[in-house]
């Protein structure tokens, strides 16, 4: 069995506190060696250089790390120039995506799909990065139908792409099901799923429901009721996602990224509790 891939998912900070926070969870994280990091681009290039400069910051630090590149309101120049630049600075993974349009801009610039940014790429670049594409078990949330989804996944793949990352889930069938569909499709590559820490009942609503995932009504009546009690919410939740995890991992899954949303204590939780160090 190829080797399994444990990651993380940063965004790139925007104040200086930020930035020393970020430092600091990268220090918490780092010693159990995750296989790379990603870095968060914002809609239409919006954080383009933190995005660039955390990358760089990382890679001196010896982690590799993988930018987010978003196509949507791009254009070719543009991202060749952004191409270019990650090259010239020894980047060699990227997270290809086609991204969310940016409130006010009305043009969705010369790529309309991930899987044309993924083509580009190669083009222009051969087999420089190692590019990762996004999948979605619940399915897009602007997806036409379900069938639509899957071909639309197995397109970006076969345009290049080397492996997969999915959104985060709660519900491992959902995962399961999406495999077996897309491998049905052709698609051979790891598909590796995300996995959301609960930390904050809120903001894992507001998140879910801006990116179409399902928290199951078991857990969000749970979480609900636990109120303000932070301590709870936490503690209920590394139960469950680590349940979450041990599933998917007794089933084969190629792997773990981690969407720490800048934070290390609820990732390294359910890293020690799943033996990973």
């Amino acid at each position: 069995m190829t080797q399994r891939s444990f990651s993380f998912e940063f965004f790139p900070p925007k104040t200086a506190e930020g930035s020393d926070k970020l430092r600091a969870t990268r220090m918490q994280l780092a010693p159990l060696k995750p296989r790379f990091v990603s870095v968060t681009f914002g809609a239409g290039g919006s954080t383009q250089q933190g995005t660039l400069d955390t990358v760089v910051e990382i890679q001196r630090e010896g982690t590799e790390a993988a930018p987010h590149l978003s196509c949507v309101g791009s254009s070719r120049e543009g991202i060749r120039a952004i191409l270019d630049t990650y090259r010239n600075h020894g980047i060699r993974h990227i997270v290809a995506l086609r991204g969310d349009m940016p409130s006010g801009m009305g043009e969705i610039g010369e790529f309309r799909f991930a899987s044309e940014l993924v083509e580009f790429i190669r083009a222009e670049t051969g087999d420089w990065f190692h590019i990762e594409v996004a999948g979605y078990p619940e399915y897009h949330p602007q997806a036409r139908s379900p069938r639509h989804d899957l071909e639309n996944f197995a397109r970006k793949v076969k345009a290049g792409a080397n492996s997969a990352i999915t959104q985060y889930f709660f519900n491992a069938d959902a995962y399961f099901r999406f495999v077996d569909d897309t491998r049905k499709l052709g698609v051979d590559v790891p598909i590796v799923p995300g996995i959301m820490p609960i930390t904050n009942y809120s903001q894992l609503m507001r998140f879910s429901e801006m990116c179409g995932a399902e928290v199951p009504r078991w857990i969000a009546k749970r979480l609900e009721s636990f109120g303000d009690d932070r301590d709870a919410i936490r503690a209920f939740g590394l139960d469950v996602v680590t349940a979450l995890c041990e599933r998917l991992l007794a089933a084969d899954a190629p792997g773990l990224h981690f969407y720490t949303l800048n934070g290390a204590a609820a990732t390294k939780a359910i890293w020690q509790r799943l033996g990973l160090s």
